[in-house]
C-alpha cells in the first residue's frame, strides 16, 4: 500500500531530525577558539585529555599525622576570608577539600574575619578537620578606607559603576575586600611566619582526589603561583588599572622580569574590544578564589611598590579593581612565567566555572566542562592565550 506523500514528508522531516540529535550528541569535544571561530592555540580542550600528577618527585601521605611535630608539613595554611554568615557555605567547602586532600596532610586553616568570629563557626569548622584551626581578625587599618579616598567621590563613582553593570560596584566592603585581598592579607601578624597559602572561598566544589603534597611540590619545584581557571575581566571595571600600571614600569623598568607574561597581558587579537575598553590591558586573569601561591612575591619589593602606587591611585573604590587582575598583572610582570603552574589535576568549581581534568580520581564534575551556564560565558575563557603564550606548565 503506497505511503501518503504527506506521510513520507513527515517521515523524512523526523529522519532528519534525529540525525541531527546524533551528531550533536557524538561529534567532537568543544574546541577552544577565538570568538568568530578563528582557530585559536588549539583545537581541543586540554582537559579532555587524561590528566596525571605533576612530573618530578612528589610528597606523599606518610608521617603527616596532625600531631606529629616532626611531619613534612612546610609553614603552609589553608586561609579564608569568610563571615558568620558564610558558615554553611564554609563548612561546605571544607568538606570537599578534606575528603579530597587535607585530611591526609593535615595543613592548618587560617579564618579572617573583620569581626569577631561566633562560637558556633569556631565549633562547627573545627570539627570538619583534625587539622588546627586559626581565627583571627583584620587589624582596622588593614580594613579601613584609606584617608586619601573621597567619599563624595567613590559614591559617584559608584553610580556610575552601576549604571555600566558593574557587580558589587556601590558596596563598599566589597571593594575594602578586594584591597585586603590584592595588598594587606599577607601582612597579617598570624601570617608572619606563614610561606605558602591555598585560598579557599565558601561554596566552593572540589572533585578529584589529590594524593601529594601541593605546598611541598611548590616549593621543591621552585613554583610562585597555582592556578585552575583563566578568565577575562570585566573592562569596565579597571578602565585605568593598566595605564597606571604603565606609569610605574616608566618608574620601574627594573622589576620587569625578562621571561615575563606580557603577551598574555596585552593580547588584542582574542577579544579585541576588552583590550580597547581596558585601555591596552587584555582582561586575562588568574580567578584568585583559588591561588596556591608564595608569599614572598607579595612580600617582595617590586610587589610591595606596584601595590602602594596603586593603593594611591584610588581605583581600589573609584573603579572596581579586584586582587584577581592585579596579583595577574603583576606575575605576568614581575615574575618568572615558568613559575606559574596550572593545577590542571585539581578538580574545582567556583559558581559558574569549572576545572574537570579527565582523571580516575575525579568524580562529580564532567570532564572537560568549562561553565554549566549560559552559551556566552564560554567567551570568557582565557586559557588559550595562557597555553598560547607561556604553556601548559
Amino acid at each position: 500500500m503506497a505511503i501518503a506523500k504527506p506521510v513520507r514528508a513527515l517521515a523524512i522531516v523526523l529522519s532528519l531530525v534525529f540525525f541531527y540529535f546524533v551528531f550533536q550528541i557524538f561529534r567532537s569535544p568543544p574546541s577552544l577558539e577565538a570568538p568568530g571561530g578563528k582557530s585559536d592555540v588549539t583545537t581541543r580542550d586540554p582537559n579532555l585529555d587524561p590528566t596525571e600528577e605533576p612530573e618530578g618527585p612528589l610528597w606523599r601521605a606518610d608521617d603527616y599525622a596532625p600531631d606529629n611535630p616532626n611531619s613534612p608539613r612546610i609553614n603552609a595554611t589553608l586561609l579564608s576570608l569568610v563571615r558568620n554568615s558564610e558558615l554553611g557555605g564554609m563548612i561546605q567547602s571544607m568538606r570537599d577539600l578534606e575528603r579530597t586532600w587535607n585530611s591526609k596532610f593535615n595543613y592548618p586553616w587560617t579564618f579572617f574575619n573583620d569581626e569577631p568570629f561566633t562560637e558556633e563557626f569556631k565549633k562547627r569548622t573545627q570539627a570538619e578537620t583534625k587539622a588546627k584551626c586559626f581565627y583571627e581578625i583584620i587589624p582596622d587599618d588593614h580594613w579601613a578606607v584609606p584617608s586619601w579616598i573621597n567619599n563624595d567621590l567613590f559614591q559617584e563613582s559608584a553610580e556610575i559603576l552601576k549604571e555600566q553593570d558593574v557587580q558589587y560596584s556601590n558596596l563598599m566592603s566589597y571593594h575594602q575586600m578586594c584591597r585586603w585581598n590584592s595588598g594587606m592579607f599577607y601582612k597579617h601578624p598570624a601570617l608572619a611566619n606563614t610561606r605558602y597559602y591555598w585560598r579557599i572561598e565558601p561554596k566552593v566544589h572540589f572533585f578529584c582526589d589529590v594524593d601529594y603534597d601541593v605546598f611541598r611540590y611548590m616549593e621543591d619545584h621552585n613554583k610562585t603561583y597555582g592556578f585552575t581557571i583563566n578568565l577575562y575581566d570585566s573592562p569596565q571595571s579597571i578602565p585605568t588599572l593598566w595605564p597606571e600600571t604603565m606609569k610605574f614600569l616608566a618608574a620601574h623598568p627594573e622589576y620587569i622580569h625578562g621571561n615575563n607574561a606580557m603577551d598574555w597581558l596585552k593580547d588584542s587579537a582574542r577579544r579585541p574590544e576588552h583590550n580597547e575598553k581596558a585601555n591596552g590591558y587584555s582582561t586575562c586573569h588568574f580567578w584568585s578564589n583559588f591561588e596556591i601561591a608564595d608569599m614572598d612575591f607579595w612580600r617582595s619589593q617590586a610587589y610591595e611598590d606596584y601595590f602602594n602606587h596603586l593603593d594611591r591611585a584610588g581605583g581600589f573604590f573609584y573603579e572596581r579593581w579586584g586582587d584577581a587582575p592585579v596579583h595577574s598583572i603583576a606575575l605576568g610582570l614581575f615574575e618568572d612565567a615558568s613559575k606559574i603552574h596550572w593545577f590542571r589535576d585539581i578538580g574545582y568549581q567556583h559558581i559558574p566555572y569549572f576545572n574537570c581534568p579527565n582523571s580516575p580520581k575525579c568524580k562529580g564534575c564532567v570532564t572537560g566542562r568549562f561553565t554549566d551556564g549560559d552559551a556566552f560565558l564560554f567567551k570568557e575563557d582565557c586559557r588559550p592565550n595562557w597555553f598560547k603564550y607561556v604553556g601548559m606548565e
